[in-house]
């Protein structure tokens, strides 16, 4: 059998493959040069791991979260606010990946459409979860409940939107390469949304 070589892939399909990867380590590799730095005390990386187990994709939560249980230490509320800060990050580095895939050449209108689509709902994910960051710096107070009640309502909403761009994806017939690099790259980011607000939920206990 012939390797795959580039002369075999479109132009689309190998910059659609290498964004996969990309993205891919970007979203598993978030945590910053000072944060990967700071000693990681064993009982905060137990607390990490721990409380990484309540959500339903645990091993991306700990692949994520773990770097910073320095910061975390064993703070149900600084676990949300790191595990929002990863998905917002995530989802702006997806909104920007499919923007960038809508404008490729050689796409037919039914893939230019569901991508522009799909572009639309991740720019209105992305302006939620920082709502809800925004939201999460001022918890304090009387009106607590109120603020974690947007802040789910927020971050709901954000899973829907990502949802919906993997829902018309699946709808469209479109090459297989792009499908399945769009359907990767929402699936994680919906799996940091969802696990970020397990933690949130548990704010309001």
């Amino acid at each position: 059998m012939e390797s795959l070589t580039f002369s075999k892939l479109s132009y689309f399909q190998f910059h659609a493959l290498s964004a996969t990867v990309t993205l891919s380590f970007f979203c598993i590799s978030i945590p910053s040069l000072a944060a990967r730095l700071e000693p990681q005390s064993r009982s905060n990386v137990d607390f990490v791991k721990t409380s990484c187990k309540v959500t339903m994709y645990p091993e991306i939560c700990y692949q994520t979260l773990s770097a910073y249980a320095s910061t975390i230490q064993t703070s149900p509320r600084e676990l949300a606010n790191a595990a929002l800060s990863v998905s917002l990050n995530c989802a702006q580095s997806t909104s920007k990946q499919e923007l960038k895939l809508s404008k490729e050449h050689g796409l037919n209108p039914g893939e230019a459409g569901a991508i522009t689509d799909c572009v639309e709902t991740m720019r209105d994910s992305v302006d939620e979860l920082h709502q809800s960051m925004a939201a999460m710096k001022d918890l304090k107070g009387p009106d607590f409940e109120m603020k974690i009640s947007n802040i789910q309502t927020w971050v709901s909403a954000a899973l829907t939107n990502e949802d919906t761009c993997m829902d018309g994806i699946e709808a469209k017939a479109m090459n297989g390469k792009i499908r399945d690099t769009i359907r990767s790259n929402i699936a994680r980011v919906d799996q940091l949304t969802s696990n970020a607000l397990a933690f949130i939920n548990r704010l309001s206990y």
